[in-house]
C-alpha cells in the first residue's frame, strides 16, 4: 500500500468513486477540468488503492492567512465505506503532516460537518483541536 499523488486525467478519474462518496453533488462531466484547475490554483489530491481502485483520498492545498499564517488546508479526506477501519484516513493525515513539516509549515488545518463524530474522533486521536465555529452564508 502506498500513497499517490495525481499526476494525471487517469489519477484523477481513478478518484471519482471515492470524492463522490464525500462530495455527492459533483458532476462526472466537470470533474476532471474541475480538478485540473483546482491543482493549477495549488490544490493537490493524494490517494490510497486497492486492487487498482482509489479507495481513500485527501485534498489540500498551501494557505496563507493572518490568524495562523502559512499551513496546509485540508479540503477534502475520504474513505470508501467497504473500506474503513484499515487505518487510511490517519495514513493520509500524517502524509499531509510530513508534506507540511518537510515545507516548512508550522499548521494543518481543516473544518468538519458537525454530524461526522467518527472522523472528529480521528482528528482528534492525531492531536487536532478544534478551534473555531465555521460559518457559512449561501448567497441567492
Amino acid at each position: 500500500m502506498t500513497i499517490q499523488t495525481c499526476n494525471s486525467t487517469e489519477d484523477i478519474l481513478q478518484c471519482w468513486e471515492v470524492l463522490t462518496e464525500l462530495r455527492p453533488h459533483l458532476v462526472k462531466d466537470e470533474f476532471v477540468p474541475m480538478l485540473q484547475q483546482m491543482i493549477r490554483e495549488g490544490y493537490q489530491l493524494a490517494f490510497i488503492s486497492e486492487d487498482g481502485k482509489a479507495v481513500a483520498a485527501v485534498g489540500y492545498r498551501y494557505l496563507q492567512l493572518l490568524y495562523n499564517g502559512k499551513h496546509f488546508y485540508i479540503d477534502d479526506l475520504v474513505t470508501l465505506p467497504a473500506y474503513r477501519g484499515k487505518g487510511y484516513a490517519g495514513m493520509l493525515l500524517d502524509f499531509v503532516e510530513q508534506h507540511a513539516l518537510a515545507e516548512g509549515y508550522k499548521c494543518v488545518a481543516l473544518d468538519s460537518g458537525h454530524q461526522r463524530t467518527d472522523a472528529h474522533r480521528l482528528y482528534l486521536n492525531k492531536g487536532f483541536n478544534i478551534v473555531a465555529h465555521h460559518f457559512t452564508k449561501i448567497l441567492k
